[in-house]
């Protein structure tokens, strides 16, 4: 039960901003070390915790008071040039940001926070007074981010059960008021998860999702938000499309009634086939106006790496710059959620394994400050999210060797790979590049996961790395996982569905047009040579009659023709995922305007599978027309 009785809604109001306003903090910080006499920094920094801390006081929740009531006074003495920022003083605010926002968990399940840890407030009165700060809270905050919870108690090694995860999920606020000096290191390893989520009731406390125990596992992440911020230029096109459907609904009405009465001249039909049609329209511009409505920035998603990489950094003595690009880029907000355990992992990785020390980096000759970039960009119908480091790049043959050590491949398996393959080996479960354990890698445990819950947004993931230069990981994503526009075709007597936004034209295959290119079928369209490909022969089926229709598509990387034996025409599908399996080159299905069931192709998945089989060629008679 809450205890905030009658104030839940200005809880939720409260924690809403206050969460964006963290965040926003949380960068700003890692801004102000880099530039640390910057006065417009300070400012800023300083009115975000004066804005959490009238917000908190209004709900009477003390203890965060106390907290950034401290907090605020260090603020406006480094401001007013009466201190200067070290370190050692940037490890304390740092820590009791991540302090700050534990407590926005513990108030997300409507219950009051305890006391922050005593050593954080001792370390801000020390820092206030001018006394010398000694490093050892420093080392806290960095640490926790890089490791999960269900990682940090060594005793979780073991094939035992975690209790201090047990203890956590059955009492997660307990550990702050009971234990001081633990909840000091715990205290910042929210800040790459997701923050209980403003509602207008909060949720009842839940069990923390379990998550294999070890260094590889992302980080945990707290209730999913059920609230959503929209513009409202959105919300007023919704209203519109609504009223003007009502209106065509009373046009219907009206015909309708006409109808029935018996009249049924031309201009009668004429006005119902032109009512429907608008309808149609109405409908169609409806679900785009209300799919803008889930859409939203990745930014808030990725405004909350730059901390996790500066404290991980920290912990490991390397010197690491995480640079943001794309952050306006706009994905379905249910899948903005669910990326946030995979980015996680996959920025402490580049963190962990990809950047090398200063010292090596300095004997390579490069910059003693290694460089990751984290990006997005819409390319077509999906969205591309890349992280790019400049680091060590991966070997593939030791990554073939690891792979045999660990049992996970046989050795002839292993001869039968290549560079391509061997860096697809970091997806196995249990492989892992780091011979010791350590709290932050080692156990082999996430980048199988990663794997899988991109595959459970439709996803594919992929890695190109070169030795000594670096490492790109990209993920492409689809816009969205509800309505998608598609081409319905047909090959081999079936209906499929082809996203829309990879369709430039369709066009007739005519024998006299087909031309072979290294023993393979093309098509020269305004002068440019594309690849002939046939639905049938990408779905590993045998033609049953020769393809009459090609379609010319425009993939994220290359352009094709696909052919095809005839096109049913333009639709817009909810699609709907097939439970329990998910074939190769498949996204999922929908059902037709007649009831039957409809494939909807994933082309780039298809086009990968097909160029990564040992199948054998597709014959140029296979394709020709008669």
């Amino acid at each position: 039960m809450s205890e905030f009785g009658g104030m839940e809604e200005l809880l939720g109001d409260f924690l809403m901003e206050s969460t964006d306003l963290l965040s926003d903090v949380d960068n700003k910080l890692v801004e102000l070390e880099k530039r640390p006499e910057d006065k417009a920094l300070l400012n800023d920094i300083f009115r975000g915790f004066h804005t959490i801390k009238g917000g908190a006081g209004f709900l009477n929740v003390i203890p965060m008071v106390n907290l950034c009531h401290r907090t605020e006074n260090l603020f406006d003495k480094l401001r007013n040039g009466e201190m200067h920022i070290t370190s050692e003083v940037m490890d304390v605010i740092l820590d009791a940001t991540g302090i700050v926002r534990d407590m926005f968990g513990t108030l997300g399940q409507g219950r009051m926070p305890g006391d922050a840890d005593a050593r954080v407030l001792a370390a801000l009165d020390a820092a206030l007074a001018g006394e010398p700060l000694v490093a050892e809270p420093a080392a806290a905050p960095a640490a926790a981010p890089a490791a999960p919870a269900a990682e940090a108690p060594p005793a979780a090694a073991g094939n035992g059960p975690d209790w201090n995860q047990l203890y956590q999920a059955v009492a997660p606020a307990a550990a702050p008021a009971a234990a001081p000096a633990p909840a000091a290191q715990a205290a910042p390893a929210p800040a790459p998860t997701a923050v209980a989520a403003p509602a207008a009731k909060p949720p009842a406390p839940k069990p923390a999702p379990s998550k294999p125990s070890g260094g590889g596992a992302p980080a945990a992440s707290g209730p999913q938000e059920n609230t959503i911020r929209i513009d409202t230029v959105r919300l007023d096109m919704v209203l519109n499309l609504s009223g003007e459907i009502g209106l065509t609904k009373n046009r219907l009405t009206t015909l309708r009634t006409e109808i029935l009465q018996g009249n049924r001249d031309t201009n009668t039909l004429r006005s119902l086939d032109e009512a429907i049609s608008q309808l149609d329209l109405l409908v169609s511009d409806l679900q785009n106006a209300v799919m803008k409505t889930r859409m939203q920035p990745i930014g808030r998603l990725f405004q909350k790496y730059p901390r996790l990489a500066r404290d991980l950094a920290r912990q490991l003595g390397k010197e690491v710059e995480l640079v943001l690009s794309g952050e306006e880029t706009e994905l379905d907000k249910t899948m903005i959620e669910d990326l946030n355990d995979p980015l996680v992992h996959l920025v402490r990785n580049a963190v962990d394994h990809g950047i090398e020390s200063p010292e090596d980096r300095v004997a390579a000759g490069k910059k003693p400050q290694a460089l990751v970039q984290l990006t997005a960009e819409q390319v077509g119908d999906h969205i591309l999210i890349e992280i790019t480091d400049d680091g060590k790049g991966m070997n593939p043959d030791a990554l073939r060797r690891k792979a045999i050590e660990k049992g996970l491949i046989d050795q002839e398996t292993a001869n039968s790979l290549d560079e391509k393959q061997c860096l697809q080996l970091i997806f196995l479960p249990g492989f892992s590049t780091k011979d010791q354990i350590s709290s932050v890698s080692g156990r082999g445990v996430g980048m199988d996961v990663v794997r899988t819950n991109i595959q459970k947004l439709n996803g594919r993931i992929d890695i190109n790395s070169v030795g000594g230069e670096g490492t790109r990981i990209s993920i492409s994503l689809p816009l969205t996982l509800a309505i998608l526009p598609v081409l319905v075709v047909r090959a081999c007597n079936q209906p499929f569905a082809v996203p829309l936004a990879m369709v430039r034209e369709i066009i007739t295959i005519d024998n006299s047009a087909i031309q072979e290119v290294s023993g393979k079928p093309t098509i020269v369209v305004r002068d440019e040579i594309l690849p002939l490909k046939t639905l049938a022969g990408l779905l590993g089926w045998a033609p049953t009659q020769k393809p009459h229709f090609g379609v010319l598509m425009q993939s994220a990387e290359k352009s094709f023709i696909l052919a095809i034996d005839s096109f049913v025409g333009r639709d817009d599908v909810v699609i709907k995922p097939l439970q329990n399996i998910r074939p190769k080159g498949v996204a999922g299905a929908t059902l037709s305007g007649d009831g039957s069931v409809v494939l909807v192709l994933d082309m780039e998945d298809l086009l990968a599978s097909s160029e990564n089989s040992n199948a054998p060629a597709i014959r140029t008679t296979d394709v020709i027309a008669t």
